[in-house]
C-alpha cells in the first residue's frame, strides 16, 4: 500500500497544485475550478495528514477505512493520519464544498496537537459523517474562508497561531453539530443499542465466550458494521455508558446466572466468562454490584 509522508507528495498524487505552505493546504469552491479530488480513481493509500472536507458527491461509492457509502448530500468528513482511503471512477463530485489538509507535524508545539486526538469523529467511518444543515454549512464555510485568507496572505510570525485558532474553532463547531446529530437521530441511536444487545446475546448463547474469550470492542463494532469510536460515542450519548461499560454489564449479568450453579467455584465462573485472571473478575463484579461474587451467591441462598 502506498504511503505519503508529506503533504506535498500527497497532493502531487492527487494531481493538485503544490500548497502555499509545506504542511497546510486549503481548497474551496471560491476561486478554484476544482476540489479534491481530480484524480479519477485510487487503490488503497495512506498518508500522515489530517483532512477536513465538505464533500458533495453526486454519485458513486467512496471507500473509507473498511466501509463504503453512497450519498448525494453534502457531508463533513474527517480523516486522521494513516487511515486508508480508496475510490474509483464511479465517484462524481459536485464543484462545491471545501477541503483543508494539514500534516500532523503542523500541530506540534500547540494545544491543538493534544486536543485533536480527543475528537472521536476523526475515527468515524464515512457513513457516520456529519451531515450539516444549510446554516451550519454556512458557519463552517465562513471559518474556512478566514483560514484561506490567512493562508494566502504573506505569512508572518502570527499566521500559524491565527490558523491554529481558526482550526480549533472549526473543530469545536463540528463537535457541537455532531452533538445535534446524535440528538436528532434518536431512532438510529436506539436501533444501535438494540443491535449491540442482540450481538452480545448471540455471542453469549453461541458459546464463543468460552472458546474465544471476551470480545474486543473493535470486534463487536466490526460485526455491527460501524466504527468502534462511533459505537461508543453513540451509546454514551444515548445511555450515559460507554461500549466497555455495556459489555461489562452483559458479563456481570451472565456471571450472576452462572454463580447460581453451586457446583462451580468463582474461578470456574471467571474462566467460563473469558477472564484470564479470576481476581480481575471478582474486582469487576464487586465494583459493579457492591458485593463480591461469593457474597452474591450467599445472598441468593438466603433469599
Amino acid at each position: 500500500m502506498q504511503h505519503f509522508k508529506t503533504l506535498v507528495s500527497y497532493l502531487e498524487y492527487l494531481e493538485l497544485p503544490r500548497p502555499e505552505h509545506p504542511m497546510l493546504s486549503v481548497f474551496s469552491e471560491k476561486g478554484e475550478g476544482f476540489l479534491p479530488c481530480p484524480i479519477k480513481s485510487s487503490p488503497p493509500i495512506t498518508n500522515d495528514c489530517y483532512s477536513i472536507s465538505l464533500k458533495k458527491i453526486i454519485k458513486g461509492d467512496l471507500n473509507y477505512g473498511r466501509t463504503h457509502y453512497d450519498f448525494s448530500n453534502g457531508a463533513l468528513i474527517f480523516i486522521a493520519p494513516r487511515q486508508v482511503l480508496q475510490w474509483d471512477e464511479t465517484v462524481v463530485y459536485d464543484q462545491k464544498g471545501f477541503s483543508i489538509n494539514f500534516h500532523e507535524d503542523f500541530l506540534k508545539g500547540t494545544e491543538l496537537d493534544y486536543q485533536i486526538k480527543k475528537y472521536g469523529f476523526f475515527s468515524y467511518s464515512v457513513n457516520e459523517a456529519l451531515h450539516l444543515s444549510p446554516r451550519e454549512e454556512t458557519q463552517l464555510e465562513s471559518i474556512v474562508e478566514n483560514i484561506k485568507i490567512e493562508y494566502q496572505n504573506n505569512q508572518d510570525a502570527f499566521s500559524k497561531e491565527i490558523i491554529i485558532s481558526q482550526l480549533t474553532t472549526l473543530l469545536k463547531y463540528a463537535n457541537r453539530f455532531y452533538e445535534r446529530q446524535f440528538l436528532n437521530r434518536k431512532e438510529l441511536s436506539n436501533s444501535l443499542l438494540e443491535n449491540f444487545n442482540q450481538h452480545m446475546t448471540q455471542f453469549f448463547e453461541s458459546g464463543q465466550l468460552q472458546e474465544n474469550g471476551i470480545p474486543s470492542i473493535d470486534k463487536i463494532a466490526s460485526k455491527m458494521a460501524v466504527s468502534q469510536r462511533y459505537l461508543s460515542d453513540t451509546l454514551k450519548k444515548e445511555t450515559g455508558k460507554s461500549t466497555t461499560e455495556h459489555l461489562q454489564l452483559h458479563l456481570i449479568n451472565e456471571a450472576k446466572n452462572i454463580l447460581l450453579q453451586p457446583n462451580k467455584s468463582v474461578a470456574d465462573v471467571a474462566y467460563e466468562l473469558g477472564f484470564e485472571y479470576p481476581p480481575y473478575f471478582s474486582r469487576l463484579f464487586k465494583k459493579k454490584e457492591g458485593i463480591s461474587p461469593t457474597q452474591f451467591r450467599e445472598k441468593f441462598k438466603m433469599n
